[in-house]
């Protein structure tokens, strides 16, 4: 005799699966406008052409960290895209509001409101995946 009672198991495989994906393209997707713009004539600023080719660095080698992260570390490599989408939204305000290292930019540049979305949308999309994953246990 049956209860009639079904039991259903979250589908955060697939959830997981597609904020790595999403976050990743995030995270490249900055890389891809900091590179771009520093093709474009940041590389002769001071301090901010450096800065760009930097974060391009990093935001590739974030979107693959978070990429081929194994289950165990994909919180720590989360954070660390958040952090780092984080900081890069902070400069690009500051940049534009009252100045970073003498340089001062206005939401009319080219890629600007780009830049904003992508690194807001890394942040809660990287945000989501580092809380989905912490602490998750995989089946063995």
């Amino acid at each position: 005799m049956s209860t009639g009672t079904v039991v259903r198991r979250p589908r955060s495989g697939v959830a997981i699966a597609l904020l790595r994906l999403l976050g990743a393209a995030l995270l490249a997707a900055i890389a891809l406008i900091h590179g771009y713009l520093w093709q474009q004539g940041y590389s002769g600023i001071e301090v901010i052409g450096p800065a760009f080719l930097v974060q391009t660095v990093l935001g590739a080698g974030g979107a693959l960290l978070v990429l081929v992260a194994p289950p165990r570390l994909l919180p720590w490599a989360a954070a660390l895209g958040v952090a780092f989408a984080a900081g890069s939204l902070a400069a690009l305000v500051l940049s534009t509001t009252v100045g970073l290292f003498g340089f001062i930019e206005t939401t009319s540049a080219t890629l600007w409101w780009e830049s904003f979305w992508a690194e807001i949308a890394g942040i809660v999309v990287l945000g989501a995946l580092a809380a989905l994953t912490v602490g998750r246990r995989t089946a063995r």
